[in-house]
């Protein structure tokens, strides 16, 4: 594993503590990551971004979504008692429980969800405060008021 050196980020920079709590938690994840289920990310315009998660065989009751501290969790819990008096000669979808987290950047809210042919399709907007956005400061200019009199006295 490397070691990264953040001391000249912190030197150069004010307020991006986040990078390296970001770093540290990409760089200590597991080695073999869980790929289920299969999700997709696709941004939908300026500030706006959908998540598609496969979740074939889960009814929305079986879904949950919620966010905590800029981080979104989405999990799924399928009831044991559907495969009761079934036998399965080849059991190839799987239902098994999962938890899927996304870490949310600031601002970025979630909007909606919906549960549509197997795919949960969440959406999220990013809402910079008004407080937060650029804004144009306008420079006044004012005329030095010992010019106006010095010219004054040397007319008089």
């Amino acid at each position: 594993m490397r070691n990264f050196d953040l001391a000249p980020l912190y030197r150069a920079t004010v307020g991006f503590d986040q990078v390296a709590d970001l770093m540290d938690r990409v760089l200590a994840g597991e080695p073999t990551q869980n790929n289920y289920p299969p999700y997709n990310i696709e941004k939908t315009d300026e500030s706006g971004w959908r998540i598609s998660i496969a979740v074939a065989g889960f009814g929305a009751d079986d879904l949950a979504v919620e966010v905590r501290e800029n981080t979104l969790i989405v999990t799924a819990r399928k009831a044991e008692d559907d495969a009761e008096g079934r036998t399965f000669l080849h059991r190839g979808i799987a239902t098994r429980a999962f938890e899927r987290r996304f870490h949310l950047a600031d601002h970025v809210r979630v909007t909606g969800a919906s549960h549509l042919d197997g795919m949960l399709h969440i959406d999220l907007v990013r809402e910079v405060p008004e407080a937060l956005k650029p804004r144009r400061i306008e420079i006044a200019s004012q005329k030095p008021q010992d010019a106006n009199l010095i010219e004054e006295k040397a007319v008089n």
